[in-house]
């Protein structure tokens, strides 16, 4: 068995190099990637990890760091079980479990020459955030890139300092659903700002992920606009368990989101989306 196989398999043991709360459900963890095979992830925008927490078990998690940066490996997840809970208490120095990475990536060699439309709903950001990085190191070969994302108050929102740093060669809008007084931006739901976007639906590729009820009034939006269901992409996060498709829990119809996914076009997906059981 080589190492690069082991990885998949069994989870290797990496050191946490720090750990940062994004708001008050959400944290990014760092970890040190020089015990991988190679010494780097190699990831593409849009996969994900499978993290161990020693003891407790593990949780699908989008990589959310840079992935042309091979010195560090980024995780931003939301505590809200017991594994990603354990996650949040570990202290630099610890260790980490990793197994990884799986699935498919946003289609960034499709989006190349087109405008690019990213929609981003509450912690969905975080598996489009590498998209962000990787549009900015190439900016040459995109026409016009949008950001559009909502959260539900100012507090929510993640990675403020980079959204504030992006916006320039990225369109950033960012809108909440209910606000506090000193927010000057938008409010309403992050689907109200694709009529008003401009972009040229023709030559458009939308990414979007979110909760699966915001995917779906997103794609319905670009759909309207003009966009055609094979440039649209969403990434269907569902209740991944192992990442090779043996277990079923994430089985949508008939494809596995973790061997299949989790990013798919619209088109492939759009009659399991009106579905309300599977």
């Amino acid at each position: 068995m080589t190492a690069a196989r082991a990885s998949a398999l069994a989870p290797l043991p990496l050191r946490v190099r720090a750990i940062r709360q994004e708001n008050a459900e959400s944290a990014t963890i760092e970890l040190d990637p020089s015990a991988l095979p190679y010494g780097r992830l190699g990831a593409s925008p849009g996969q994900f990890n499978m993290l161990y927490v020693f003891g407790m078990g593990e949780s699908a998690i989008s990589v959310t760091g840079d992935c042309d940066e091979p010195r560090s490996i980024l995780h931003t997840f939301r505590a809200v079980g017991p594994v990603t809970a354990a996650m949040r208490r570990l202290e630099p120095g610890q260790t980490l479990g990793l197994r990884g990475p799986f699935g498919t990536g946003w289609p960034m060699r499709a989006a190349e020459g087109a405008d690019l439309v990213i929609i981003a709903g509450g912690i969905g950001l975080a598996p489009l955030r590498p998209v962000v990085h990787a549009v900015l190191a190439r900016r040459q070969l995109y026409g016009r890139v949008l950001l559009l994302y909502g959260a539900r108050s100012p507090d929510d929102i993640i990675f403020r300092p980079e959204l504030e740093k992006w916006n320039g060669p990225v369109e950033v809008v960012v809108s909440v659903d209910y606000a506090h007084p000193g927010w000057d931006g938008h409010v309403g739901f992050v689907t109200g700002l694709i009529p008003r976007a401009r972009f040229d639906p023709a030559e458009t590729v939308g990414m979007i992920c979110g909760p699966e009820v915001m995917m779906r009034f997103a794609a319905n939006g670009l759909l309207e606009r003009g966009v055609p269901e094979d440039r649209i992409f969403l990434s269907m996060e569902r209740n991944m368990k192992c990442a090779t498709g043996q277990c079923g829990h994430c089985q949508f119809g008939p494809t596995f989101v973790c061997r299949d996914g989790p990013v798919f076009a619209y088109d492939r997906i759009s009659r399991l989306l009106t579905l309300r059981e599977i």
